[in-house]
């Protein structure tokens, strides 16, 4: 299947349900991952008691799943060495290209797998 560029089915309704559009969803992620003091990384996760999902951001090397019990499918990270070389410190830009490589079909799947079980 080719490299899709935004998500479909389940997952986009969930966006959709959760955060009003895509485009919000992508502003608020890429608004955590930019204010992440340091090192660290901004997450979509999926949070298996409401069924919902959620944007949350990690300090450091702290695991999404221990620290917030939400299930991850989209992480940004916002450690200098993701980004350094090509970005130089200009955080913002990095987060605003990754949307371009983000793998839809695969956080779809990750999505799929969060809510089954």
């Amino acid at each position: 299947m080719p490299f899709r560029r935004e998500p479909e089915g389940e997952l986009l309704a969930a966006i959709k349900s959760d955060f009003s559009s895509l485009d919000n969803m992508k502003n608020l992620l890429s608004t955590a991952a930019v204010g992440v003091q340091g090192s660290g990384w901004a997450w979509l996760g999926f949070n298996p008691v409401s069924k919902r999902l959620h944007i949350a951001a990690c300090p450091n090397q702290d695991p999404l799943q221990a620290t917030t019990g939400l299930i991850p499918l989209f992480g940004i990270d916002v450690w200098e060495h993701a980004y350094y070389l090509q970005y130089k410190n200009v955080r913002p830009d990095y987060v605003k290209a990754i949307w371009k490589v983000a793998n839809w079909k695969d956080i779809g799947e990750r999505y799929a797998k969060a809510k089954s079980s």
